[in-house]
């Protein structure tokens, strides 16, 4: 419903209540402050109770009002500016405990991952990454973190591995260049949705490549593209990017091909660890007492 929301809202303005009229007001103008207010707050904005608020959202076909407010989010979800993502972080925490109300916030993104992961999908990314000739990775801005750290597993247990630097429109296609059929093509994208990243994943698809879009949403630009979808909530609306949720994704992701490739992975990081003790890499820890 998110695409045609305020359209069904317009279109059953007619038949609205009173109270119901200035709550559609509202959202029609507002619906971005809206979409990240509890019914009961939205109530109070517009001076109804949160039950007409509850029975409005049923009213235009959505499932209570968490199925409104998920509408509204999933439809602005590309166009929050940051200015705009502040005041959203404002307002809805207020004077409240920020430590617990992000980490709360963040294991709730997990859980809700954890429930809505295609499983399917997930599996046959992982036998579509072993199997790869080639292997491509982007993320660019908030999302280049993921792609280094997938980048940094991956170049232990693979040997055909690329992270696409992101420096300039140009550089992206040189070193897409040879990816083709056999290849994978994994475009790290969350809202607000990088124009480089899908431009990568469609001229890989567009050369045969498979491509594995890991986003916040199936509505995101790169599912047009995308072979298999691995969806990992994100909190938008603060004007930080949460990223707790995709990282634990993508570690499962890695975890997933070390177990299928255990006996291969153990031989690499026998022979890492003596090259680490040899150069001193690591600092060892001194004993208690």
């Amino acid at each position: 419903m998110s695409s045609n929301l305020l359209s069904v809202i317009n279109k059953t303005m007619p038949s609205f209540s009173k109270g119901q009229k200035m709550i559609a007001n509202y959202i029609l103008t507002h619906y971005d402050k809206a979409a990240f207010m509890t019914a009961a707050r939205l109530g109070q904005t517009v001076g109804v109770s949160e039950s007409t608020v509850v029975r409005f959202a049923t009213e235009i076909g959505c499932e209570g009002y968490p199925g409104l407010q998920k509408a509204l989010q999933e439809m602005i979800r590309n166009r929050l500016t940051a200015v705009q993502r502040m005041e959203v972080t404002n307002n809805l925490l207020g004077d409240a405990d920020v430590l617990q109300k992000v980490i709360q916030t963040d294991l709730e993104a997990v859980k809700n991952t954890l429930e809505s992961v295609d499983r399917a999908a997930f599996e046959s990314s992982v036998k579509a990454i072993i199997a790869a000739k080639r292997i491509y990775m982007i993320g660019v801005r908030s999302a280049s973190a993921l792609a280094h750290f997938l980048n940094f597993y991956f170049s232990h247990i693979f040997d055909n591995v690329h992270n696409v630097e992101t420096s300039s429109t140009g550089a992206i296609y040189e070193q897409l260049v040879r990816a083709g059929p056999g290849d994978v093509f994994i475009g790290i994208t969350f809202s607000r949705y990088s124009s480089r990243t899908y431009r990568a994943a469609t001229f890989a698809k567009k050369n045969g490549a498979t491509v594995i879009a890991i986003t916040d949403s199936k509505d995101a630009p790169i599912c047009r593209v995308a072979d298999y979808i691995l969806v990992a909530k994100s909190d938008m609306a603060s004007f930080v990017d949460s990223l707790v949720a995709p990282l634990s994704l993508t570690n499962a992701l890695i975890v997933a091909i070390g177990i299928e490739k255990r006996e291969e992975i153990s031989a690499i990081y026998t022979r890492l660890e003596a090259i680490w003790d040899e150069n001193d890499v690591y600092q060892k820890a001194e004993p208690d007492g």
